[in-house]
């Protein structure tokens, strides 16, 4: 099967009922997005299908009918994308390991709601748990990168 993935067209030879999340590590290397509970629950394994958040851990290789994002393809170390940069900015960042799913999330939230309030961003991110407790900083950072967007 063909996917496109960070703008890089790639042919996989893989079931068609592999969730796309081992597509991306096991067969693409691409390892921003994390297996945390397979069942779709924890947001580690968030990216993009075209623009809108999905849980790769349960979406089926066969499934996917667009362009994938990753954190990857979100931004660059020299280009941080808007979240990203916000995430930097607020010290988001604990043990790290939810935070790929975290900002793909936020990054395709911001994109339907550009001026959220606390109550829609908790709810927005919601699917997408933290072990480390950051949430009082994600919703910083998810306010920060929103002002940015609309040239606050």
């Amino acid at each position: 099967m063909e996917l496109t993935v960070n703008g890089t067209v790639h042919e996989v030879d893989v079931e068609d009922d592999m969730p796309l999340l081992w597509v991306l590590r096991d067969e693409l290397g691409i390892t921003g997005p994390k297996y945390g509970c397979g069942i779709a629950q924890c947001g580690a394994c968030t990216v993009h299908v075209d623009g809108l958040a999905v849980r790769s851990c349960q979406l089926r290789a066969a499934d996917v009918n667009g362009n994938v994002t990753t954190i990857e393809g979100l931004g660059t170390p020299e280009a941080l994308h808007v979240v990203q940069a916000a995430w930097v900015e607020h010290q988001v960042a604990q043990c790290g390991y939810c935070q790929s799913g975290q900002i793909m999330q936020a990054a395709s939230f911001l994109d339907l709601n550009p001026d959220p309030t606390d109550d829609q961003i908790d709810a927005a991110m919601s699917g997408n748990l933290c072990r480390c407790g950051t949430y009082p900083r994600i919703r910083a950072a998810v306010h920060s990168a929103a002002a940015r967007l609309r040239g606050a």
